[in-house]
């Protein structure tokens, strides 16, 4: 690893007043609130509907889609978007399809009823999930391209911008969810849900205005060097034809991102970048999915879970996410997980004291601010690794094909939450010393592999 030269702290803090870090933090607004729909405010509403846990847990499966963007994101790389590319650019044309299709899928959510229509609802819920997994390709995309490949600190400065846009998306767009639908509530709206989905498409039309000022350059070299791989792979197919050509254009779609990832590692470390990313966030999914229900549980009301796990928790998460996104930059990433990781295996625990001494206004907030902490330095530190590691001709797909890999740990094993905690008959506290315990694995991974990860922290 290279050695990171130590600057005065204002210097380094400095970086964030970068006009790009605003357009970061508006991307990262943007793919965050997705999950305000299909994580929050989907576990409430089906909650309040009377259904079990173990279905809402099993519900998250739409999260799944995540693991796999990367089977698509070469086609976000190459396919252009009609009128909407070239009015916007590749990446924005992208991004304002998903959004129209996730306005109209609230639209229909607007109109169901949940215990009547339980499947149509999950579907609905599957197709926000994949337009939210295919426009989190783009974004992050778009986002990386923001940053020179020799800026490494911007790039970590870039990575703290973007999860705080992340966390505004998803905390505020939290906050205004739970007041929505308990104003509604209060008003004697027997379908509070589904008129909150109507306001949270607003939010929804406001973000598209503002990712008309992200600038995105529109003549890029990456259609170019992608071309000249697809060459390539056509010369070793031997004749040039039709059939050839076509057969060159996928391999070299398709395989392209993959081999240049294997070649620059290795396959032994490239394996171990694998194996830490599937590994690192499995404990805070399991705690994460079921964390809405088990407030609801102990006997907070909506209100209170949007100040303290919503609010509160923003502003702890913006806060500490630029702290962790200075000690990236003046730490390096590899530090920072260690850090990160350490954090979020002690902080499960303040859950498990909270679930044994029942409901206490004041551990509870004391746990949500330590969780965001760590939250906080862990995401950071996460997101700047994996985009230091992508090569710009694949941008999109290197950067999904990691991304999606670490979300299958948390969405695929993750979707069990709520049949674990079934299975332990209702005892929280057992559970968050299951998901302490889960934080291992990765850190080892880590540690045999940190010396050998070639990444530029300049």
């Amino acid at each position: 690893m290279i050695e990171v030269k130590k600057q005065r702290l204002a210097e380094t803090f400095s970086i964030y007043y970068d006009k790009r870090m605003l357009r970061i933090l508006l991307l990262g607004a943007i793919s965050g609130f997705p999950w305000v729909l299909i994580a929050s405010s989907l576990s409430l509403w089906l909650k309040e509907e009377g259904l079990s846990r173990s279905t809402i847990g099993w519900a998250g499966l739409i999260f799944g889609v995540y693991a796999f963007n990367y089977l698509w994101a070469p086609i976000i790389d190459r396919i252009q978007i009609p009128y909407l590319t070239k009015k916007l650019g590749h990446r924005r044309g992208w991004i304002v399809l998903m959004q129209i299709i996730i306005l109209l899928c609230l639209v229909v959510w607007s109109a169901i009823n949940p215990t009547e229509n339980l499947v149509l609802l999950i579907s609905v819920g599957l197709i926000i999930a994949i337009a939210s997994a295919t426009q989190d390709i783009t974004v992050d995309a778009l986002r990386i391209e923001q940053i020179n490949e020799n800026e490494g600190k911007s790039m970590a400065a870039g990575a703290a911008m973007a999860v705080v846009g992340w966390w505004t998306g998803y905390k505020l767009g939290g906050v205004v969810a739970l007041f929505t639908a308990e104003f509604f509530e209060n008003l004697g709206v027997t379908d509070y849900w589904q008129a909150t989905f109507l306001i949270l498409g607003i939010l929804i039309i406001l973000m598209n205005i503002g990712l008309m000022f992200v600038n995105e350059p529109i003549e890029t070299n990456r259609q170019a060097k992608q071309r000249e791989t697809d060459q390539l792979i056509g010369k070793k197919l031997g004749s040039n034809n039709l059939i050839t050509n076509f057969i060159a254009y996928i391999a070299g779609t398709i395989g392209g991102p993959i081999i240049s990832f294997f070649k620059k590692n290795g396959f032994a470390i490239a394996a171990g970048i694998l194996a830490f990313v599937f590994l690192f966030k499995i404990g805070e999914a399991f705690m994460g999915r079921m964390s809405i229900v088990f407030y609801k549980e102990i006997g907070f009301s909506k209100g209170q879970i949007a100040i303290y796990s919503k609010g509160l928790g923003w502003i702890t998460t913006v806060m500490f996410t630029l702290l962790g996104g200075l000690m990236a930059m003046r730490a390096g990433t590899i530090k920072t997980m260690f850090f990160a990781g350490g954090l979020m295996a002690i902080t499960n625990l303040l859950f498990a004291v909270l679930a044994w001494t029942g409901k206490s206004e004041i551990l509870f907030a004391f746990a949500v601010i330590a969780d965001d902490i760590t939250a906080a330095f862990a995401t950071v530190a996460f997101v700047a690794f994996i985009s230091l590691l992508v090569d710009r001709t694949y941008t999109a797909t290197q950067y999904a094909l990691l991304a999606s890999i670490g979300t299958a740990g948390r969405t695929t094993l993750a979707s069990s939450s709520g049949a674990l905690v079934d299975w332990l008959n209702g005892d929280w506290g057992i559970f968050f010393i299951l998901t302490t315990i889960m934080v291992i694995p990765s850190l080892i991974c880590l540690w045999f592999i940190k010396n050998k990860i070639k990444i530029g922290e300049k």
